[in-house]
């Protein structure tokens, strides 16, 4: 279970990587953010995002057009 939930259903890029961005602010070290999306474009997204700011893409998986994603932000 992350430590936090973002639903980003519905938003198109690059709302998600914005509002994630944000979110993570609130994320204790080490801890983790789950986020949902619809953009197919998320993908790519969060893996881009991941190797630039150094938060960890623990899993992600996709199930009926829903993208599932948790970072796990550096201790």
């Amino acid at each position: 279970m992350a430590d936090q939930l973002l639903d980003a259903k519905g938003l198109n890029c690059p709302l998600p990587i914005l509002k994630a961005k944000k979110a993570l602010k609130a994320v204790p070290a080490g801890g983790t953010l789950e986020i949902l999306a619809t953009d197919p474009g998320s993908v790519a997204d969060f893996q881009a995002f991941c190797r630039t700011t150094g938060n960890e893409l623990v899993e992600h998986d996709e199930d009926g057009g829903v993208y599932r994603f948790v970072l796990r932000k550096p201790a």
